[in-house]
């Protein structure tokens, strides 16, 4: 097979993998979930065989430990998160008020102090502004009503995921040992060291990243709980969870805090009290967390890793989220490694060329 067949049937077989991602994304959710449990598992169990498990005995334990202990969480945090939710909804309202009654005052302060052209121009602004963040609220919950499908459709198929671990994890070094053994022999060594890049940005990445999306979830919900806002705990562990998106997380928590402590409290100092959480959350992570538990190694750039998430989303929905940074992983070493080989080619360096024809 010349180089350009086999260019040809790779590009075949990515077109080939993209479609069928996105014609069975919900039926593969189950399976890519199994699969990222596997992969966070694995290592754990490879550890209890060390210490004189078999891999079945290993892969039993470390199923049936996981998801219990993901059971109870969720029967504990559910209803909490529920209760919250609901009480969130019958609230908005009198938060819209509130918040309404306080942007009037604020209006005809600015008024007085303003010339009214000044004043007029601020009120096209306000008004231009009010309507973009309006729509940009609605296209988050559109995707945030469709994310929570794809959930709901998951949490139907809960009984696959289980199995699929358990299956994958058992078998999960045969399957790695026997994509090896199907890795053409003249580019194995090749192909082996770009596959043990990719795992260790992976691993870097996902575990490290899990561990600073719960701690700081704690955190946040514990420090605005703390300060007495309402429904501080479920904006808290939200604005953690989705802090694998670098700085999204962020700015919704800050922006749905310093939302509900305005219409909450009648004072400034709560709702700088609550800044000064997200401020301190923000100090925690770029300087304790994330350099400890993900490090500089992981090679994933924040731009890199929203756009692959945003993509992954807009196209594949939830099952391209969970893909988006594995494969974001790959093309990463893929490019460094096709990057590598142009700056050690004759076409970059032309001394290379001129080196080659003397030893010639």
């Amino acid at each position: 097979m010349t180089a350009r067949q086999q260019a040809v049937a790779w590009l075949v077989g990515l077109a080939a993998f993209l479609a069928l991602v996105f014609v069975l994304g919900d039926v593969l959710l189950p399976f890519v979930t199994g699969m990222a449990i596997a992969y966070f598992l694995d290592p754990v169990c490879d550890k209890l065989e060390e210490w004189g498990c078999s891999r079945i005995v290993a892969t039993s334990l470390i199923t049936f430990v996981f998801f219990v202990f993901l059971v109870v969480v969720l029967m504990l945090v559910i209803p909490l998160v529920s209760a919250q939710l609901i009480q969130f909804t019958e609230r908005v309202p009198v938060y819209f008020t509130s918040l309404q009654e306080k942007i009037v005052l604020l209006m005809g302060y600015v008024e007085s102090r303003l010339a009214e052209e000044q004043v007029r121009q601020l009120e096209i602004l306000f008004a231009s502004g009010s309507k973009t963040a309006l729509s940009y609220a609605a296209g988050f919950t559109n995707h945030l009503i469709s994310a929570l499908g794809s959930l709901l459709s998951f949490l139907t198929l809960a009984i696959i995921t289980p199995v699929v671990t358990f299956y994958l994890l058992r078998d999960w070094d045969r399957i790695v040992q026997k994509f090896y053994c199907w890795l053409p022999r003249k580019r194995v060594a090749i192909i082996r060291e770009q596959v043990r890049l990719i795992d260790k940005i992976l691993a870097g990445f996902a575990r490290g990243q899990a561990m600073v999306c719960i701690l700081l979830g704690v955190f946040y919900a514990v420090g605005l709980s703390l300060i007495g806002l309402e429904f501080g705990i479920i904006v808290g562990f939200v604005t953690g969870l989705i802090s694998f998106v670098p700085y999204f997380g962020m700015l919704f928590g800050f922006v749905a805090g310093i939302g509900i402590a305005a219409a909450q409290f009648g004072e400034l100092t709560p709702v700088v009290m609550v800044a000064g959480v997200f401020l301190a959350g923000q100090i925690l992570e770029g300087n304790f967390l994330t350099p400890k538990l993900v490090g500089d190694r992981v090679g994933l750039h924040a731009v890199w890793i929203i756009f692959a998430l945003l993509a992954g989303g807009s196209l594949f929905g939830f099952i391209g989220v969970l893909l988006a940074v594995p494969v974001m992983a790959v093309i990463g070493v893929l490019s460094r490694f096709v990057l590598g080989h142009y700056l050690n080619s004759p076409m970059y360096r032309p001394e290379v060329t001129e080196r080659k024809a003397k030893d010639d």
